[in-house]
């Protein structure tokens, strides 16, 4: 019986956004950054900016999970370790990353964010769906493998 292909990923670096080739069948052993040799994957939620967005959103084989929060917003601080759990537990499935709407008000506006705590999808440059509101862990990975499923 033959072993299933590995099939070539590209990654955006969380640390310098330079894009990586990894292969689907080693993202367990820990791979890192060709350029700054930092690892590829972090316990915790990449940081936005209008700087590295488009990059992360369209560079990715990976679908990014994109947290839209403001620090005022106290649905968002709510989210704050619902999104921190779901970069450790989904992050080999998803990019977990948050875009602060104060600070990026340009990217929020371009995508017509008009509440927040607003969560989208995006796979390969597409928004796949979003959805607005503050929810629970196992509310989120249902959304989000819904949301896979359908891709």
């Amino acid at each position: 019986m033959s072993q299933p292909q590995s099939e070539q990923l590209q990654l955006v670096c969380p640390h310098c956004a330079a894009t990586n080739r990894a292969q689907s069948d080693r993202l367990d052993q820990g791979p890192v950054c060709g350029q700054c040799k930092q690892p590829l994957f972090a316990d915790s939620p990449i940081e936005l900016t209008a700087a590295n967005f488009d990059r992360h959103i369209s560079n990715s084989d990976l679908p990014v999970l994109v947290d839209f929060w403001a620090p005022w917003c106290g649905p968002c601080r709510m989210m704050t370790p619902v999104i921190a759990q779901a970069a450790k537990d989904l992050g080999k499935t998803v990019r977990v990353a948050k875009l602060d709407t104060e600070a990026q008000g340009e990217i929020a506006a371009r995508f017509g964010i008009r509440s927040i705590p607003t969560l989208a999808i995006f796979h390969r440059g597409r928004e796949l769906q979003r959805q607005s509101g503050a929810v629970s862990f196992p509310a989120l990975q249902s959304w989000v493998q819904s949301v896979l499923d359908k891709a």
